[in-house]
């Protein structure tokens, strides 16, 4: 099964910079998708042989989540129970016999980490939510959980300690994450690999520089590590600040 995830930074202007070619092309069995910028009706975007479920913010033309499947779920689920983090459609949650799927968007923290609060306050909830789902069946979770996990994660570790993204508090969440039972499956192939990141500035031609970031995950229980067929990311695929990051796995759903 091929899992793909992508931060198109804006789904309709994504469609014009080649949005759909990219999708086809990566022919994926899953196609999860942050900050669609969407409200519902705003957009005539389907796919032959997908079932598609969005999720949409509150406020126009911010955040929002959506998963393209081949795969009709057993169940769909908007949010992760907490009412007054629910309104910015940053999950969206498909369950099948053998795992669930989550798709998320996680909250920037903002400059001078304004929302750091709100940050907390959601990785808490958002912990807690995959780990009731855990104890059911595996989790497989995806998207811009806008975080640098370590200094290996981005290109200037130095000067960006503190900033957005690359806080210590930000940090230790997503390692509290790791350690509550699931595992990043890019670093889980490939500890040591450099220059590997799936967001870059648009700013001082960062990307052309490949001075980026790695904030674009995809985590699975741990118990499902053997599952992991292969994990990587297309920095050539443009459309946005972030590039799509994909998973294969071996078996079906």
């Amino acid at each position: 099964m091929r899992f793909i995830s992508w931060n198109v930074n804006g789904l309709r202007a994504a469609c014009k910079k080649g949005f759909e070619e990219s999708f086809r092309g990566l022919d994926a069995d899953f196609f999860c998708i942050q900050e669609t910028k969407l409200q519902e009706g705003q957009i005539d975007l389907s796919f032959e042989g997908y079932e598609s479920y969005w999720n949409y913010a509150e406020k126009k033309g911010y955040s929002g989540t959506c998963i393209f499947t081949k795969h009709s779920p057993l169940s769909v689920k908007y949010g992760i129970d907490v009412p007054e983090l629910d309104t910015e459609g940053r999950t969206v949650t498909l369950e099948y016999d053998k795992f669930f799927l989550v798709c998320v968007y996680t909250p920037n923290a903002q400059p001078e980490l304004k929302r750091l609060d709100f940050r907390m306050e959601w990785e808490k909830a958002f912990r807690d939510y995959l780990c009731a789902l855990d104890k059911n069946k595996g989790v497989i979770v995806c998207g811009d959980l806008n975080v640098a996990h370590e200094e290996i994660d981005l290109k200037n570790p130095k000067e960006n300690i503190g900033n957005p993204g690359f806080s210590y508090e930000e940090r230790e969440k997503f390692s509290e994450l790791l350690g509550a039972g699931f595992t990043d499956t890019f670093r889980y192939l490939y500890p040591d690999l450099t220059g590997a990141y799936s967001w870059w500035s648009y700013r001082a031609a960062a990307r052309e520089r490949n001075i980026g970031w790695r904030i674009d995950y995809f985590l699975v229980s741990d118990r499902m590590k053997d599952s992991i067929k292969s994990a990587y990311i297309l920095p050539e695929i443009h459309g946005s600040d972030h590039c799509p990051v994909g998973l294969d796995l071996f078996g079906d759903a």
